[in-house]
């Protein structure tokens, strides 16, 4: 007889042979909820591009997915898009870091961020938000009106959410040397100008983002004692990256982290929780490759079958609706290409190979 091990006893859920090797790269036990997402909960969705697809499903789900600035009336969907409408619970754009997050709860508790507005041949952008004005705004009194409309709103928003789903998507970041102030892209970008005695380059490690996260969590408590949280980490790569590394180590550098931290929160707490999207992109299950030709952008499919896992995790049946589910049977169509993200835009800045 074998001797004793720990490992005996153990669900065929805890080998990787029969539940990854041999298995479906969408096991349905891989999530099992600590919490209930019904069509009734209010919803507040954040994060990076990845997180967009996120709300979209639970939106074709019925789930309460907050709208704090809807479109105005008779825009298009493509234009409302565009703007930053309907795409995250507020008008806030990526937050790509929770240092992001962090920073714009505490200007909309009065704190005041530097250089608010950036520049470009005349047209002004906000500098905290840049991908939802794509054309910029006529004055910088105009961008700071709109923004004191949008804190307003998102204000109400978290008041009124009672779970927070938050995709983790990038340590890295560009801040305001003095102040620290922290934005989505770097200056130049879209807007502004980049000077290396003005800004800095940061890349946050396990520490700085699980204190960024602790500060976020305890100023919405103040308002939202009863606010639940649902992390996930995006799977997309890096567009490019400002440290010396390749940009493939720095992408496993910041995912690591990035995972680390969902594992230290989610252990910490019963009202934090955690969906591995990441690993249902990344398993090796997959019989090809889950990502489109440029190696970034999850296959649509793949992103449909990732919040088919949810929802019958939640017992909410089934794939999203047309809607918001992609065509399997177009596996060449680009996921993320429908979605806005500024770090895209760095493509343009690399330099041609042979």
């Amino acid at each position: 007889m074998p001797p004793p091990s720990p490992y005996r006893g153990l669900p065929a859920r805890a080998f990787w042979r029969g539940a990854v090797a041999g298995a479906s790269p969408f096991p349905t036990d891989i999530y099992r909820p600590k919490f209930a997402v019904t069509r009734d909960t209010k919803v507040f969705t954040a994060g990076s591009c990845f997180a967009q697809h996120v709300g979209a499903a639970m939106k074709a789900a019925g789930i309460g997915v907050i709208d704090a600035e809807p479109a105005r009336r008779g825009m298009t969907p493509e234009t409302a898009k565009r703007f930053g409408y309907g795409v995250y619970s507020a008008r806030f754009g990526n937050l790509y870091t929770v240092r992001q997050f962090r920073q714009l709860v505490a200007e909309m508790n009065g704190a005041q961020p530097a250089l608010p507005v950036w520049e470009r041949d005349g047209r002004f952008w906000d500098a905290l938000r840049p991908g939802v004005e794509p054309e910029g705004l006529a004055t910088p009194e105009l961008v700071a009106e709109m923004r004191a409309q949008h804190l307003s709103a998102l204000a109400r928003a978290l008041q009124e959410a009672e779970v927070i789903v938050f995709t983790l998507g990038l340590t890295e970041a560009w801040e305001h040397r003095q102040s620290g102030t922290v934005y989505p892209t770097a200056p130049g970008t879209i807007a502004g100008s980049y000077d290396p005695e003005v800004f800095r380059f940061v890349n946050y490690g396990v520490a700085d983002i699980v204190e960024d996260f602790t500060a976020l969590e305890t100023s919405l408590a103040s308002i939202n004692p009863d606010l639940k949280w649902l992390l996930t980490v995006s799977p997309v790569p890096l567009a490019a990256t400002a440290k010396e590394d390749h940009v493939l180590a720095a992408t496993t550098r910041s995912k690591a982290t990035l995972r680390v931290v969902c594992d230290m929160l989610a252990e910490s707490s019963p009202r934090i929780d955690y969906f591995p999207s990441y690993e249902l992109v990344t398993s090796p299950a997959h019989p090809r490759s889950p990502f489109a030709e440029d190696l970034r952008s999850v296959r649509p499919e793949i992103v449909a079958q990732i919040m088919q896992t949810f929802l019958a995790a939640h017992g909410l049946g089934g794939a999203p609706d047309a809607a918001a589910s992609p065509n399997p049977t177009n596996p060449s169509t680009e996921s993320e290409s429908d979605a806005v993200c500024e770090d895209i835009l760095l493509d343009a800045f690399a330099p041609d190979r042979p």
